[in-house]
């Protein structure tokens, strides 16, 4: 069975399973919010190892400056030390940079930068203005608190996917609703998490 190990952090959201991570911010119901860093490690003898190095390229990740709620990171630490980057950005500088960061790391012995740019679209930039404001000035305004937003918004040829975490299923559900209720997008996707779910 797989060991599961809890560490909080300050200030963004981490989800590492069997050595992927994502990038985010995690919302919390308090105003003093908290983050978590979740692992499950198939093998414990490099578990610590792919912790320490899924902190940094984390770390890294999260402080690029252009990092923002239209873009999405994650990736996969592989036993030998590899890293591979996948996700979603809107300027191609941020995919670069995040492959630089994380060259930098001692630990890391390669990068496979997977991460795809989002092709040039007024059409996109108008639809992810508007998701933006359906979500954000509403009950959810909170999340759109911080340096980077819990939830972000991923649009593509008209298509939308929102990604990330809240605090409930409730909030999942009406980021969900809000972003359907925006014209002119073909499909919406909701991959968002929900930190505490009801009980059954």
């Amino acid at each position: 069975m797989k060991n599961s190990i809890r560490l909080l952090l300050n200030s963004v959201f981490c989800s590492v399973l069997v050595s992927s991570f994502s990038v985010g911010t995690a919302a919390s119901q308090s105003a003093n919010q908290q983050s978590v860093l979740q692992m499950e490690s198939p093998d414990q003898r490099t578990g610590n190892q792919l912790e320490a190095i899924a902190e940094r390229v984390r770390h890294e990740l999260v402080m690029l400056p252009y990092y923002g709620v239209f873009d999405w990171l994650e990736g996969e630490v592989t036993p030998d030390g590899s890293v591979i980057l996948r996700g979603e950005v809107v300027r191609p500088s941020l995919k670069s940079d995040a492959e630089f960061r994380v060259k930098r790391i001692e630990s890391v012995t390669n990068v496979v930068n997977e991460i795809r740019v989002l092709p040039l679209s007024t059409m996109d930039d108008g639809l992810r203005i508007a998701l933006y404001r359906a979500i954000f000035y509403s009950s959810l305004a909170r999340y759109s608190l911080g340096a980077v937003s819990p939830i972000h918004i991923i649009v593509r040829n008209g298509r939308a996917t929102l990604k990330g975490v809240v605090g409930s299923e409730m909030d999942k559900q009406l980021a969900y609703m809000s972003a359907r209720g925006v014209p002119g997008l073909f499909d919406v996707k909701n991959e968002l998490m929900a930190e505490y779910k009801a009980a059954n």
